[in-house]
């Protein structure tokens, strides 16, 4: 059966993208103009999920301004309020009554990638895994064990082996996966994935030569701006609704939605978030 669900993890602090989240959650902080989401929100839709479940926290109130119809485009979204974090095992189980009994795509909040999302369902919807976790061979932190498509460690919690692949945060899970999640408790999702994986039942799917992008730090958030492969690589991102007067000088800036640069601004590597007004020279710095 195709899977139609997915839940996107937006209910994370955002620490190490500050002071841009004390703005925004860091999902609706804008990439390319529009909120990072989107971009997951997109990605997924294209590969047929229909029906959306996000968490949320930090700044919780902000969501319902960008969602006010709890639709994206011609899709349903579920806002699941998390009062205290619940990390992302907690976070699953939580949306139990979303989850109902089928099978989800689960889908980091901070990540913009081109990964074959079609790929995975199928891979998912084809075999009898619990849990189908979309890996890469290479990368930072290769802690996921692999031995002919299926996991086998985890962190070496197992003791079998320290690690093979890099983990995208991107994955399909079963219904069944919930009952290793114990209720109203702050908890990864790994100790479901590990007794799972006692049973055989973590497959793979290969995400070699994908493009992955997480956007959780101000450097990231920079870069991903920077590399866009523009034309003009100083060239500045304007959202929409703000505004710019004639006579303003602008090099590879972030202009937010509600920000105002005066005529007399002159700004360089600068990113000016919503309710900004400048008016001034200003190079590398984070106005608001």
């Amino acid at each position: 059966m195709p899977i139609t669900k997915a839940f996107i993890l937006g209910a994370g602090l955002g620490t190490r993208l500050r002071p841009l989240t004390t703005i925004l959650p860091k999902p609706l902080v804008p990439v390319w103009n529009e909120p990072l989401i989107y971009h997951a929100l997109r990605h997924c839709k294209e590969a047929g999920i229909q029906n959306f479940a996000i968490n949320t926290h930090h700044l919780a109130e902000r969501w319902q301004e960008f969602f006010p119809q709890n639709t994206f485009e011609d899709t349903s979204i579920e806002l699941f309020h998390e009062q205290n974090l619940l990390e992302t095992g907690g976070g699953i189980k939580n949306i139990a009554p979303f989850i109902e009994d089928d099978a989800i795509l689960v889908y980091n909040g901070d990540i913009i990638t081109d990964l074959d999302i079609k790929g995975l369902i199928k891979a998912h919807s084809e075999s009898d895994n619990i849990a189908t976790l979309a890996v890469k061979s290479e990368g930072a932190n290769c802690n996921i064990a692999v031995k002919n498509n299926q996991v086998i460690d985890i962190r070496h919690d197992l003791g079998i082996n320290p690690g093979t692949h890099q983990f995208t945060g991107i994955y399909c899970i079963s219904a069944s996966i919930l009952k290793f999640i114990p209720e109203n408790t702050k908890i990864s999702i790994i100790p479901a994935f590990l007794e799972a994986v006692k049973l055989g039942k973590v497959g793979t799917f290969d995400a070699d030569g994908t493009n992955w992008e997480d956007i959780g730090t101000l450097e990231a958030y920079k870069a991903i701006h920077n590399d866009s492969n523009l034309s003009d690589s100083k060239q500045s991102f304007i959202s929409s609704t703000a505004e710019v007067e004639e006579g303003a000088e602008l090099q590879n800036c972030i202009i937010w939605n509600g920000a105002t640069i005066k005529s007399t601004a002159h700004l360089t590597d600068c990113i000016v978030t919503e309710g900004a007004v400048v008016d001034s020279k200003q190079t590398s710095q984070i106005l608001s």
